[in-house]
């Protein structure tokens, strides 16, 4: 008798398990991983446009234009640059974006590079996404004349 109820107890530990496993194969067969940042690369030729506004007046000489979209979640690192997916040389024409700076090839010693200096790889150092907050401290900063609004 003690068998026949070990056999039971195994035999629904066994269909509890099935069931588990196969819950969980069904959830993760819905996860759409196309849509997470690390993997979604801009496909060749694909047109990808996130700009969200226009660009903002720039306020001085050779300030770093203002990223007129957001950069949640893009991935930059020192073996990868999500900026160059859209910006890069090779990508602009089909994406649309504003092609990198001639500068950016640059290293410091003025030697011309045959891809993005490493001092300007790291786009957020000097480029930052545009907002119209407002300021958090006082800033009386004026344009240059013929710059800003």
């Amino acid at each position: 008798m003690t068998s026949n109820v070990l056999k039971k107890q195994l035999s629904l530990w066994g269909a509890l398990l099935t069931l588990v496993v196969a819950s969980a194969a069904f959830a993760a067969s819905d996860v759409d991983l196309k849509q997470s940042p690390e993997v979604s690369g801009t496909a060749e030729g694909q047109i990808k446009m996130p700009k969200q506004q226009e660009k903002m007046a720039l306020n001085y000489v050779n300030q770093p234009p203002m990223i007129p979209h957001s950069v949640d979640g893009y991935q930059i690192s020192k073996n990868t640059n999500r900026c160059l997916q859209c910006h890069g040389v090779e990508h602009y024409r089909t994406t649309g974006a504003p092609r990198i700076s001639p500068t950016h090839f640059m290293d410091s010693d003025g030697k011309v590079l045959g891809e993005v200096a490493p001092r300007r790889y790291f786009c957020l150092q000097c480029h930052v996404p545009q907002t119209d907050a407002a300021p958090i401290i006082g800033n009386d900063f004026k344009p240059m004349q013929g710059f800003g609004h």
